[in-house]
């Protein structure tokens, strides 16, 4: 019998500072995204504040140009 592969994925949990460095953004802009909730961010602890890069990379959108449009 052949049993189905399972693959297990971990979070690439960043601090803002890293995760901001990472986007090419500034710490504000991540944590305004957590207040609006397009972002989740995760606390560990009560001071240190993490996001997962998987998810701040599915924040950015790709800008329509107009090749893409024929």
């Amino acid at each position: 019998m052949k049993h189905p592969t399972v693959t297990c994925t971990r979070p690439r949990r960043a601090k803002l500072p890293a995760a901001a460095e990472y986007a090419g953004t500034c710490t504000k802009t991540l944590r305004r995204r957590i207040a609006d909730g397009s972002l989740p961010g995760y606390r560990l602890g009560s001071r240190v504040i993490m996001v997962d890069l998987d998810d701040v990379d599915a924040l950015f959108q790709q800008i329509p140009t107009v090749g893409a449009m024929l």
